[in-house]
Protein backbone atom coordinates (compact mmCIF):
# COMPACT_ATOMS: atom_id res chain seq x y z
CA UNK A 1 0.00 0.00 0.00
CA UNK A 2 0.99 3.61 -0.52
CA UNK A 3 2.00 5.88 2.14
CA UNK A 4 0.14 9.18 2.09
CA UNK A 5 -0.35 12.27 4.88
CA UNK A 6 -2.80 13.97 5.43
CA UNK A 7 -3.58 16.73 7.25
CA UNK A 8 -7.05 18.16 7.86
CA UNK A 9 -8.81 21.09 9.08
CA UNK A 10 -12.53 22.84 9.85
CA UNK A 11 -13.93 26.00 10.15
CA UNK A 12 -16.63 28.05 11.08
CA UNK A 13 -18.22 31.67 11.55
CA UNK A 14 -20.32 30.89 14.51
CA UNK A 15 -21.29 27.32 14.91
CA UNK A 16 -23.20 27.25 13.51
CA UNK A 17 -23.04 29.33 10.84
CA UNK A 18 -20.93 29.31 7.49
CA UNK A 19 -17.94 26.61 7.43
CA UNK A 20 -15.19 25.40 5.56
CA UNK A 21 -12.69 22.66 5.61
CA UNK A 22 -9.24 22.34 4.08
CA UNK A 23 -7.30 19.49 3.74
CA UNK A 24 -3.35 18.34 2.16
CA UNK A 25 -2.79 15.31 0.36
CA UNK A 26 1.12 14.57 0.23
CA UNK A 27 2.18 11.47 -1.55
CA UNK A 28 5.67 10.91 -2.88
CA UNK A 29 7.12 14.24 -2.86
CA UNK A 30 4.06 15.76 -4.19
CA UNK A 31 1.04 17.56 -2.80
CA UNK A 32 -2.80 18.42 -3.86
CA UNK A 33 -5.04 21.00 -1.91
CA UNK A 34 -8.60 20.49 -1.29
CA UNK A 35 -11.77 22.49 -0.37
CA UNK A 36 -14.90 22.84 0.13
CA UNK A 37 -17.86 24.88 2.26
CA UNK A 38 -21.10 24.78 3.58
CA UNK A 39 -23.80 27.77 4.17
CA UNK A 40 -25.08 26.62 7.16
CA UNK A 41 -22.66 23.96 9.58
CA UNK A 42 -20.65 23.29 12.60
CA UNK A 43 -16.85 23.33 13.20
CA UNK A 44 -17.00 19.77 13.93
CA UNK A 45 -18.53 18.77 10.58
CA UNK A 46 -16.15 21.14 9.03
CA UNK A 47 -13.40 18.92 10.91
CA UNK A 48 -15.05 15.54 9.71
CA UNK A 49 -15.45 16.62 5.94
CA UNK A 50 -12.41 17.52 5.59
CA UNK A 51 -11.15 13.83 6.75
CA UNK A 52 -13.37 12.34 4.43
CA UNK A 53 -12.69 14.34 1.71
CA UNK A 54 -8.94 13.78 2.34
CA UNK A 55 -9.75 10.38 2.31
CA UNK A 56 -12.25 9.92 -0.63
CA UNK A 57 -9.66 11.71 -2.54
CA UNK A 58 -7.50 8.89 -2.77
CA UNK A 59 -7.92 6.25 -5.61
CA UNK A 60 -6.50 2.77 -3.58
CA UNK A 61 -5.98 1.96 -0.48
CA UNK A 62 -3.10 3.82 1.40
CA UNK A 63 -0.76 3.93 4.75
CA UNK A 64 -2.29 7.05 6.04
CA UNK A 65 -1.05 8.97 8.39
CA UNK A 66 -3.39 11.46 9.48
CA UNK A 67 -3.00 15.01 11.43
CA UNK A 68 -5.36 16.60 12.92
CA UNK A 69 -5.77 19.70 15.44
CA UNK A 70 -9.70 18.23 16.22
CA UNK A 71 -9.67 16.35 19.10
CA UNK A 72 -13.46 15.47 18.59
CA UNK A 73 -12.06 13.45 15.32
CA UNK A 74 -8.53 12.18 16.48
CA UNK A 75 -9.66 10.87 19.95
CA UNK A 76 -13.44 9.00 18.27
CA UNK A 77 -11.11 7.24 16.04
CA UNK A 78 -8.02 6.56 17.93
CA UNK A 79 -10.03 5.66 21.62
CA UNK A 80 -12.44 3.80 19.54
CA UNK A 81 -15.37 5.95 20.73
CA UNK A 82 -17.26 6.47 16.87
CA UNK A 83 -17.26 2.36 16.85
CA UNK A 84 -19.09 2.45 19.76
CA UNK A 85 -21.59 5.11 19.27
CA UNK A 86 -22.40 3.49 15.87
CA UNK A 87 -22.52 0.10 17.74
CA UNK A 88 -24.94 2.06 19.85
CA UNK A 89 -27.02 3.00 17.45
CA UNK A 90 -25.36 6.60 17.43
CA UNK A 91 -25.59 7.03 21.39
CA UNK A 92 -23.23 7.94 23.70
CA UNK A 93 -21.72 6.15 26.56
CA UNK A 94 -23.43 8.67 28.50
CA UNK A 95 -26.73 8.05 26.62
CA UNK A 96 -26.95 11.23 25.25
CA UNK A 97 -27.12 10.82 20.53
CA UNK A 98 -24.12 11.10 19.26
CA UNK A 99 -23.84 13.82 16.76
CA UNK A 100 -22.98 13.96 13.43
CA UNK A 101 -23.93 10.00 13.00
CA UNK A 102 -24.02 10.88 8.94
CA UNK A 103 -20.73 11.90 8.49
CA UNK A 104 -19.68 8.96 11.20
CA UNK A 105 -20.73 6.20 9.51
CA UNK A 106 -19.33 8.15 6.08
CA UNK A 107 -16.09 8.41 7.91
CA UNK A 108 -15.76 4.79 9.80
CA UNK A 109 -16.30 2.91 6.54
CA UNK A 110 -13.69 4.40 5.02
CA UNK A 111 -11.56 3.91 7.65
CA UNK A 112 -11.99 0.01 7.21
CA UNK A 113 -10.56 0.90 3.26
CA UNK A 114 -7.51 2.34 4.43
CA UNK A 115 -5.05 2.17 7.45
CA UNK A 116 -4.72 5.21 9.61
CA UNK A 117 -2.43 6.16 12.33
CA UNK A 118 -3.42 9.15 14.06
CA UNK A 119 -1.76 12.52 15.03
CA UNK A 120 -3.33 15.53 17.10
CA UNK A 121 -1.73 18.84 16.76
CA UNK A 122 -1.81 21.87 18.19
CA UNK A 123 -4.05 24.39 16.12
CA UNK A 124 -3.01 28.00 15.24
CA UNK A 125 0.86 27.04 16.14
CA UNK A 126 3.75 25.50 14.28
CA UNK A 127 2.75 22.82 12.02
CA UNK A 128 2.67 24.62 8.82
CA UNK A 129 0.71 22.37 7.49
CA UNK A 130 -2.13 22.43 9.86
CA UNK A 131 -1.88 26.42 9.14
CA UNK A 132 -2.40 26.13 5.37
CA UNK A 133 -5.16 23.92 6.25
CA UNK A 134 -6.89 26.47 8.30
CA UNK A 135 -6.35 28.79 5.69
CA UNK A 136 -8.13 26.75 2.68
CA UNK A 137 -10.78 26.30 5.61
CA UNK A 138 -11.28 29.89 6.57
CA UNK A 139 -11.13 31.33 2.97
CA UNK A 140 -13.92 28.95 2.19
CA UNK A 141 -16.16 30.09 4.84
CA UNK A 142 -15.08 33.77 4.33
CA UNK A 143 -16.94 33.09 0.80
CA UNK A 144 -20.09 32.02 1.92
CA UNK A 145 -20.75 34.79 5.12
Amino acid sequence: MKNVTLYTDGACSGNPGPGGWGAILEFNGHEKELSGGEANTTNNRMELTAVIRGLQALKEPCNVELYSDSKYVIDALEKGWAWGWRKRGWIKSDKKPALNPDLWEELLMLTMKHKLTYHWVKGHATNPKNNRCDELAVAEWKKLK
